[in-house]
């Protein structure tokens, strides 16, 4: 009666190991899957997060290209500004532009202006077509 009870004893001894062998065996690769999938995800946001940098970075260089162009060509009209400024300060030109502008005389001047011709009537369609395609 005891090897009975000693052989039983073995028995559910040995299968309470291979029951935890095959749990140890289900968790390992439980936690193996779980650490691949992990890794994966980690170096999927590491690549999102250094594209999307580069291409931030990529577009403000761009940004700044333009913007450097555009200060540039500020900076060329307003010397040129500045030396229109200078220019129109003296009173000839003053008189130039008072002439041609603002259709002034000076003294003992007679203003003579002359219009362009404008196409007669005739020329002019009376009506417009209201077709629409």
């Amino acid at each position: 009666m005891e090897q009975d009870t000693k052989r039983k004893n073995n028995n559910l001894a040995s299968k309470v190991k291979k029951k935890n062998a095959k749990r140890r065996h289900h968790t390992q690769f439980y936690y193996s899957f779980l650490t691949i999938v992990l890794l994966i995800c980690l170096v999927q946001l590491t690549i999102s997060g250094v594209l999307l940098n580069v291409t931030k970075v990529v577009s403000y260089h761009s940004k700044i290209a333009t913007l450097e162009s555009k200060h540039i060509a500020a900076k060329a009209r307003n010397a040129e500004l500045k030396k229109d400024i200078k220019n129109f300060s003296t009173t000839a030109s003053l008189e130039s532009i008072a002439r041609n502008n603002l259709k002034m005389a000076g003294k003992d001047e007679v203003l003579v202006i002359v219009n362009k011709q404008q196409a007669s009537e005739a020329d002019k369609p009376k009506h417009k077509s209201k077709a629409k395609k």
